[in-house]
């Protein structure tokens, strides 16, 4: 079940995260936050060139720390700073959980109860906390469901709420996963459900509802939106609820739309700027590619998709562009690369059993995580080639972050941090 916004986004690390903002200049640099749902850029990459390749948890090899989670999750840790993010759920108190850990260590610095709610329904590849905190620099938004509601929260870097927002009803058999995105003075959450569904637009100062849109297909789905600047203005793209549409993330005014190509999506999309392309996969009941031009107004079903394809698409897991490529591994745990450009398949491998982990890459390099714990990575190229196949020793549906020559992953039962120790 996250370039030049980024200094939008978080203006503690403006000037920073700018300095990378376009690829191929990040080498300079020695480290970036992982602050949200796929990254700095919410694309999966990092701009980082020191990030470890090989560990073996299962032996002790390249492991920094590892401390154990209480409860459940299959959200992403998050990282700012000194500081590590992540959420939970207790099942037999029913709670759900942020924590804050030591970044160098792995020591609990707090813990707090977001809420505590009757459990929902949910699938059963799904969890109760399955929703990845954001952070605008000085604060950590969390999502959650409360019996109809989904709930948005506020709190301090010191674990003090600051408050708490209802933006709109959430029904769906298949439980809750909407992570919020941190844009400007808002933080954007998707809204889709069997109901009325919505994107809604919240102050990041109270948590007061700045726009709130209306999905007209009113069908479940689970996707993070994407913000870049596009054809010459500020795109907030997703696939979802039989559709893949374009938004103003300042107003919720809707730019383009295509319809279909199917009815239920969860992975996020992904933009390549050397073929100026957007990229979505998905989904239920049928599996799909798409290349789309993002340069289009109104219904563009029939005039800006450049390339698709039914081969090697994921349901869950998003993938990642880099340079002349498109990956992406499906739920079944079979890899793909495609030219970027043309759609052309370059290679289908598998790398595990089932997948549900999305894609990160790091110095022209892929990380391909699988349920079994697995990571695979792989050099990007015409042929399949794998630089290292590491162990973590248990399962795990969530996916990598990286921030400052290490790499954050989280087990079923514990969260892991690779690299050198501090």
């Amino acid at each position: 079940m996250r370039d030049t916004l980024a200094s939008m986004c978080f203006p503690r690390l403006g000037s920073f995260l700018l300095a990378f903002s376009l690829w191929g200049f990040g080498s300079a640099l020695r480290a970036e936050d992982w602050p949200g749902w796929r990254g700095p850029r919410g694309d999966g990459t990092s701009a980082e060139k020191q990030v470890p390749v090989h560990w073996d948890a299962t032996k002790g090899e390249g492991v920094a720390w590892v401390v154990e989670i209480p409860g459940e999750g299959h959200s992403s840790p998050i990282v700012l700073g000194k500081r590590v993010f992540v959420t939970s759920a207790q099942p037999e108190t029913e709670e759900r959980l942020l924590l804050c850990l030591d970044r160098d260590t792995g020591k609990e610095l707090w813990r707090r109860t977001v809420l505590t709610s009757l459990l929902e329904k949910k699938h059963r590849e799904n969890s109760y906390a399955s929703s990845t905190p954001a952070t605008d620099g000085k604060r950590v938004f969390v999502s959650f469901l409360d019996g109809a509601d989904a709930v948005i929260a506020a709190y301090d870097l010191e674990g003090k709420q600051q408050w708490v927002a209802r933006p709109g009803e959430f029904h769906s058999v298949h439980g809750f996963s909407s992570s919020p995105v941190v844009f400007e003075d808002k933080v954007i959450i998707n809204g889709d459900h069997d109901g009325d569904a919505w994107i809604a637009a919240i102050s990041r100062e109270d948590g007061h509802t700045l726009w709130k849109i209306d999905r007209e297909n009113k069908t479940r789905s689970y996707c993070t939106p994407l913000i870049r600047d596009l054809a010459g203005k500020t795109q907030m793209v997703l696939s979802g609820s039989k559709c893949v549409a374009s938004y103003d993330p300042r107003t919720g005014a809707r730019n383009w739309i295509i319809d279909g190509p199917t009815e239920q999506f969860v992975a996020s999309m992904v933009y390549n700027p050397k073929h100026d392309m957007l990229f979505m996969t998905a989904g239920f009941p049928a599996h799909h590619i798409l290349g789309i031009k993002p340069d289009g107004q109104g219904n563009v079903t029939d005039s800006k998709i450049v390339w698709r394809t039914t081969k090697g698409a994921s349901y869950v897991p998003s993938p990642i562009s880099e340079g002349d490529y498109f990956l992406v591994v499906n739920d079944g745990g079979i890899a793909s690369c495609f030219h970027a450009g043309t759609g052309e398949m370059y290679w289908q491998e598998r790398v595990g059993p089932h997948a549900h982990s999305s894609i990160v890459s790091a110095n022209g390099l892929v990380y391909l995580t699988t349920d079994d714990g697995a990571t695979t990575v792989v050099k990007p190229g015409p042929t399949f080639e794998v630089v290292t196949h590491n162990a973590l020793g248990e399962m795990t549906e969530s996916s990598p972050a990286i921030s400052d020559g290490h790499v954050f992953l989280r087990g079923t039962k514990h969260l892991y941090c690779f690299g050198e120790k501090h």
